[in-house]
């Protein structure tokens, strides 16, 4: 197991909530839950209910492997260990380039919004996105002590406007609303459930950090059980008011949130809008630095990646080498879009299937390393059938982590690394 990356400020348990939390709770929930209920009208509210017992095994499998391994090196010391280093390294390198592309999406979402209630053009919202990212960057340089206490801040912000918005519309939720339940029968929700699939995913990316929890072993699992009953909680009560003020359809779905609090707060209903989405957008991009920032660093320690990556910084201990990787990719992205030469909804795309392989590789991975526990066991398959169920469904997405399969066979070539790929880790 390697040392925590700044292990003279161990994350107590409310960090750690509130790191489960800010990763999972993502920009999901300003969108997703307008389109579910477009998909499947009132019945929707059952692909919520059903996502939120199915997420308790996909996340009690990271748990348990965080638990047991903490390493900086997440989901990718997870597989090295099951099966062999090379392998592990390739599962981080698709989660590593998945943030690549991740965080500024999370950014770009949130400044979109803010943009919209405040009537900014594009250039305020490259700049507010630019600030997101600049603000994820420095917190997680200064230690995850200080990453901790921020997210704390933006999840019980985030949770407050949540519950301020469903305590303003319940005088608005028309019983009517609810009928007929099931418009367009029960083939929709298995529609609708595949969509919120993404809702709840974001239990990988704090792999990276629990070697920082005070306690992994314990608070691992306790900090995953409290994340998701809050999570489940909150996308409940937003689709149940979503469909409640049937704020949803054609013109309004991907917007729902802010139709809600515009009609529950008045005029001054869309600034909140836009700082609720702010808060909901900066919450998972922090976390997904701070998990991508360590993972570089351990990539590059085990000579999986550059030796630049596993530089830190003399002050903080943090993983200075990581950081300024996604700094530099998070320019170039950012000026990607500037040129219009992409859409956020292709963005959005890119790094979907690099994300269902990363839960991939750590359930396979579970199966094996926790063969003594039962539950572990049982909670490992279910979420791997899941995983590979819902990747079925990436599309062209697949060719992001056939690009990245390719680049990382040739590093492996050249340095030497490829020669037992396909031999178990003795470890």
């Amino acid at each position: 197991m390697q040392e925590p990356v700044n292990p003279g400020h161990p994350l107590k348990l409310p960090h750690v909530v509130a790191l489960y939390t800010g990763a999972v709770l993502g920009s999901g929930i300003l969108i997703l839950p307008g389109l579910a209920a477009e998909l499947a009208g009132p019945a929707s509210l059952v692909a919520w209910g059903l996502m939120a017992i199915l997420v308790v095994p996909m996340s009690l499998a990271m748990a348990f492997l965080s638990a047991r391994y903490p390493d900086a090196g997440g989901v990718s010391a997870f597989v090295s260990k099951a099966f062999n280093p090379q392998i592990g390294s390739l599962i981080g390198w698709f989660f590593l380039l998945s943030v690549v592309v991740g965080a500024p999406v999370l950014a770009l979402t949130g400044s979109g919004y803010i943009c919209a209630a405040a009537d900014l053009g594009d250039g305020a919202r490259l700049l507010i996105a630019t600030a997101i990212l600049v603000a994820g960057i420095l917190v997680n340089y200064r230690g995850m002590k200080v990453t901790g206490q921020v997210q704390v801040a933006v999840v019980l912000t985030t949770i407050i406007i949540l519950i301020i918005t469903f305590a303003g519309s319940i005088a608005t939720i028309d019983p009517a609303n609810f009928t007929p339940f099931m418009p367009n029968g029960w083939e929709s929700i298995g529609h609708a459930s595949a969509v919120l699939f993404w809702c709840f995913i974001g239990w990988e990316a704090i792999a990276h950090i629990s070697g920082d929890f005070e306690d992994p072993q314990r608070d691992a699992i306790r900090g995953t059980l409290i994340a998701a009953g809050i999570i489940s909680i909150l996308y409940f009560l937003t689709a149940f008011v979503v469909v409640g003020t049937q704020s949803y359809g054609p013109a309004i779905s991907d917007v729902s949130l802010i139709a809600i609090i515009k009609s529950s707060f008045g005029p001054a209903g869309a600034m909140v809008a836009g700082i609720a989405a702010l808060f909901v957008c900066m919450a998972p991009a922090i976390a997904y630095i701070g998990a991508a920032s360590r993972l570089a660093c351990s990539l590059a320690t085990n000579g999986f990646a550059p030796r630049y990556l596993a530089r830190r910084s003399e002050k903080y201990r943090t993983p200075l080498g990581g950081l300024i990787f996604l700094s530099v990719c998070f320019a170039i992205l950012l000026f990607i879009f500037s040129t219009r030469i992409v859409s956020l909804s292709m963005l959005i795309q890119v790094p979907s299937a690099t994300f269902i392989l990363t839960y991939i590789g750590g359930c396979a991975a579970g199966i094996v390393l926790l063969s003594d526990s039962r539950l572990g066991v049982l909670v490992s398959i279910i979420s791997l059938i899941l995983t590979v169920a819902i990747f079925l469904f990436a599309g062209w997405a697949i060719l992001y982590p056939v690009a990245i399969t390719v680049i990382w066979s040739l590093f492996l070539v050249i340095t030497g690394r490829f020669r037992g790929i396909f031999s178990r880790s003795l470890s």
